[in-house]
């Protein structure tokens, strides 16, 4: 089981870690700080050291069988040995600032209008999300635009917190998704709270306050059925 360090612990940028096991696309590592593909976020990318200074280029991390395999392109080392890992961090500071727009965009459209979430995607510094919504226009979108940013400049704390289950669904509204996601095995769950705007079970990386997301632009809405309409957004860099 590799500890994953992300989920404490966003801003981890480098760390140690040992191959537990090489398979022909890569390795498992007994620790990572690389964030696998998943809930609409792309995975991290960076490269491995080995004490002798050669590099291995992560292009991509995933679940597999239960397993975080860091996929490497090339040729990958073996079982056993200790490596140094650097995540890109322009990349994944990135998709943080992006993770946390979609959650103020989510926490807005909850708070305000009582609309939960259909689906959602995400990539650098843009991003879509999809809510169970009848109407959408442009006046809409503008009035969403202007709420989100005051939510930005009012430079809310984020915070992550690790609950029992149990614990973290006597937490009203913790799903915020028209479908539960959540796996029923899962008995350990991570809660993302902006402080004073949205609380919800996350997984992904995220920033520590809400001024560090930037200017949220909304560019685009568009009906996606009779109940489910779509904003776009953008994140200025």
């Amino acid at each position: 089981m590799t500890e994953l360090l992300y989920l404490t612990d966003s801003y981890v940028r480098e760390f140690t870690a040992t191959v537990v096991e090489r398979t022909d696309e890569g390795v498992v590592l007994d620790r990572s700080a690389f964030y696998p593909q998943g809930g609409g976020q792309p995975s991290d990318k960076g490269i491995l050291l080995d004490d002798e200074g050669r590099q291995y280029v992560v292009g991509k991390v995933q679940r597999a069988k239960g397993k975080v395999l860091h996929k490497i392109e090339g040729d990958a080392p073996e079982a056993g040995e200790s490596l140094k890992g650097v995540v890109d961090w322009d990349r994944r500071y990135e998709l943080m600032r992006t993770h946390t727009a979609l959650h103020i965009l989510c926490g807005v459209i909850w708070r305000d209008y009582g609309a939960s979430v259909t689906g959602g995607n995400m990539g650098m510094l843009k991003a879509r999300m999809d809510f169970e919504l009848e109407s959408m226009s442009a006046a809409f979108s503008d009035e969403v635009d202007a709420k989100i940013n005051a939510e930005v400049a009012a430079a809310r704390p984020v915070c992550i917190d690790i609950l029992p289950r149990e614990e973290a669904f006597q937490i009203p509204d913790l799903i915020r998704t028209k479908i539960n996601l959540l796996p029923q095995g899962i008995q350990q769950v991570r809660v993302v709270e902006i402080e004073g705007l949205d609380l919800q079970a996350d997984g992904g990386t995220h920033v520590a306050n809400t001024r560090e997301v930037g200017r949220i632009r909304v560019t685009g809405h568009e009906s996606k059925g009779r109940i489910n309409k779509r904003l776009r957004i953008e994140i200025e860099d």
